[in-house]
């Protein structure tokens, strides 16, 4: 099933948080990307009946394998864009920012390609 983009986003901050600590709360998501608990909550009852994360008990949210793939996948993109707009003459954070808003959208054939670039460098 494929994702929105808030989705994936969602699914990317999981991953970073979770390791930070293996223990991610709603909250912890919530005051990571500035969203509402509400909307967070909502988020993680879509993520968790697609099969991408699992709720406990006690509140805890775990990526599952199918989510953990997509999450490494899209945190994989941020890193190697960044990188790649870093190598241009982009300022690290700006670089950062602008990776979010391409990690979602680029070609699996793009992101080989400036893997190929990169080598190469």
């Amino acid at each position: 099933m494929a994702l929105q983009e808030s989705g994936e986003m969602y699914l990317e901050t999981i991953l970073i948080l979770s390791q930070k600590n293996p223990h991610v709360r709603s909250v912890d998501i919530s005051e990571e990307m500035g969203f509402s608990k509400p909307s967070v909550s909502r988020a993680m009852g879509i993520l968790k009946s697609s099969g991408y994360v699992t709720v406990s008990n006690d509140g805890g949210i775990v990526l599952t394998d199918s989510g953990r793939a997509l999450a490494e996948k899209i945190y994989g993109r941020h890193q190697l864009l960044t990188k790649l707009l870093v190598h241009l003459g982009v300022d690290k954070k700006v670089a950062a920012e602008d990776a979010c808003k391409f990690e979602h959208d680029i070609s699996d054939e793009s992101v080989a390609a400036i893997e190929r670039f990169l080598e190469e460098q």
